[in-house]
C-alpha cells in the first residue's frame, strides 16, 4: 500500500504548489502584492517542478562548441530491450588526432542503474563528444516495464553489456563504467576474455564498488547491518496502476531519492537554494541551469526488485567479485582472465558513495595483465558526483580518461 499512498499524497502537493505558486504571481491575485510575495512564489514554484513526475528526462544534446564553431550532434537508438536502449551520440566532422590518426574511436558508457537515469552522464557524454562516438546504456524506469516482459537480475546487465560491445564491433572501441556499473562491466568484458572473444582496447572504472569492504560507506554498512530479507520486506514494493508495469515488484524511485538525499543533503540543497535565489531575483536564466541541475538530481528511476536484491547481496554483502565466488548464468567470472584490456581507475578523495581504494581493488582482480596497462588515479579534493559531472570532471578526470584512450587505439 506504500506504492499508491505515496502518489496519492504526490498528485495532492502537486496541485497546491501549483495553485500556490499562481496566486502568489497573478496580478489578479491580491496575493502577489504581499511583501515577499515573489520569494514565496520561487519556494512554491520549486516544490512543484520537483514533485512533477520525470517520466523520460532526455540527454538533449543537439550540438557542442568545438574549434569556435557549432557542431551538431546525431543521436540514435541503435538496440533496445524492454530494460534498456543503447544510445549512440556523434558529432559531425569528428575532430582528428595530433598524430595525423583519422580512426574515431568509439566508447561505450555504462550508467549505472543505482537510481539516476542516465542523463546524470551528460558532462560524460558531451566531454566525449569532442574526439568520440559515443554510446550510452540508457536502462529503462521499471514501473513502466510491463511485467510480462519478464525479471531482470544483474545478470542480465552483464548480459546486455556482452551483447552491446559484441554489436558495436568497432575497433577501436572504449568502456567506460560509472559508480555500480563498474562491477557488472567488468563481469561482462571478464567473460568475454574467458571465452577468448575480442575485448575492448581499454576500460576505465569510476567510483564503483568492486571491493565495498574497503573503506566501507553508509551504503555499505546498511546493506550489512540487515539481511537480505529485511530489504525485500521494507523496500521492495509492486507497482501500482496506471503504471504500464503495474504488479511488478521494485525498489520504488522515492524511497532511493530519500535516501540519496539523506547521505548527500549538501549538493541537493546548494541546487535547491540557487534555483530558489535566482528565481527570487528574476534571473530565469540562471535559474534554468539550476533547474537542470535539480532535474537531473532528482530523475530517479524504479529500479526491478530482483536486480535490486542481487546487487546488494553480491556486491555488497558477500562480495563476491573480489572473493572470486561470483558467477553469472553459470560461468565463473574470472578478471584475472583479461589481458588485452588495458584499465585505469578513478576514485575521488572525499567520494561518500563508494570509498576509497574499492575502485582501485580492480588492479588486484586483473592479475593477467601487466603493470604498464594499469593506471590508477586519486582525485584530491573530489566528491562521488565530481567524478563525472561539473568542473572536476572536465578539467581532471576527463583529461586522464583521454589520455588513456589515446594510447590504446
Amino acid at each position: 500500500m506504500l506504492y499508491p499512498i505515496f502518489e496519492y499524497h504526490r498528485t495532492m502537493m502537486k496541485a497546491w504548489a501549483d495553485e500556490a505558486a499562481n496566486a502568489l504571481v497573478s496580478p489578479l491575485s491580491p496575493l502577489s502584492y504581499l511583501p515577499g510575495g515573489r520569494n514565496f512564489a520561487a519556494c512554491w514554484e520549486n516544490l512543484y517542478r520537483l514533485i512533477s513526475a520525470c517520466e523520460e528526462p532526455t540527454f538533449g544534446i543537439t550540438a557542442i562548441f568545438r574549434d569556435g564553431r557549432v557542431v551538431p550532434v546525431v543521436e540514435q537508438i541503435v538496440s533496445e530491450s524492454p530494460f534498456c536502449r543503447l544510445r549512440r551520440f556523434e558529432a559531425s566532422a569528428a575532430v582528428g588526432y595530433d598524430d595525423g590518426q583519422q580512426t574515431i574511436p568509439a566508447v561505450l558508457v555504462c550508467a549505472p542503474l543505482a537510481g539516476h537515469h542516465a542523463v546524470m552522464l551528460r558532462d560524460v557524454v558531451q566531454s566525449l563528444l569532442q574526439e568520440h562516438i559515443v554510446y550510452v546504456t540508457d536502462w529503462s524506469n521499471a514501473r513502466n516495464v510491463p511485467v510480462t516482459d519478464g525479471s531482470f537480475h544483474l545478470d542480465d546487465y552483464v548480459v546486455h553489456v556482452q551483447r552491446f560491445i559484441r554489436q558495436i564491433d568497432v575497433s577501436p572501441l572504449h568502456v567506460l563504467a560509472i559508480c555500480q556499473a563498474t562491477v557488472p562491466a567488468l563481469g561482462a568484458i571478464a567473460l568475454l576474455a574467458s571465452r577468448d572473444e575480442n575485448t575492448p582496447s581499454s576500460l576505465t572504472l569510476i567510483g564503483g564498488p568492486i571491493d565495498a569492504r574497503r573503506s566501507p560507506t553508509a551504503i555499505g554498512r546498511l546493506a550489512l547491518s540487515h539481511s537480505i530479507q529485511w530489504f525485500r520486506h521494507n523496500l521492495v514494493h509492486p507497482v501500482p496502476h496506471p503504471y504500464t508495469g503495474a504488479g511488478r515488484q521494485v525498489c520504488p524511485s522515492y524511497l532511493q531519492l530519500s535516501g540519496l538525499a539523506a547521505a548527500q543533503a549538501s549538493p541537493l540543497w546548494g541546487l535547491w537554494e540557487g534555483y530558489w535565489a535566482s528565481l527570487a531575483r528574476g534571473d530565469a536564466e540562471r535559474a534554468n541551469v539550476h533547474w537542470q541541475a535539480l532535474l537531473d538530481y532528482s530523475a530517479v528511476l524504479d529500479l526491478a526488485a530482483e536486480f535490486y536484491l542481487d546487487t546488494v547481496q553480491t556486491v555488497f554483502q558477500e562480495f563476491q567479485i573480489a572473493f572470486g565466488t561470483w558467477q553469472v548464468r553459470g560461468q565463473a567470472v574470472r578478471p584475472q582472465d583479461i589481458r588485452s584490456t588495458a584499465l585505469l581507475t578513478i576514485e575521488g578523495e572525499l567520494d561518500e558513495i563508494s570509498g576509497r581504494g574499492q575502485t582501485h581493488a580492480a588492479h588486484d582482480l586483473c592479475r593477467g595483465l601487466s603493470s604498464r596497462d594499469k593506471r590508477l588515479i586519486t582525485i584530491d579534493d573530489c566528491t562521488h558526483y565530481d567524478l563525472f559531472r561539473g568542473p572536476t570532471w572536465r578539467t581532471e578526470v576527463f583529461p586522464s580518461i583521454r589520455e588513456m584512450i589515446r594510447d590504446y587505439m
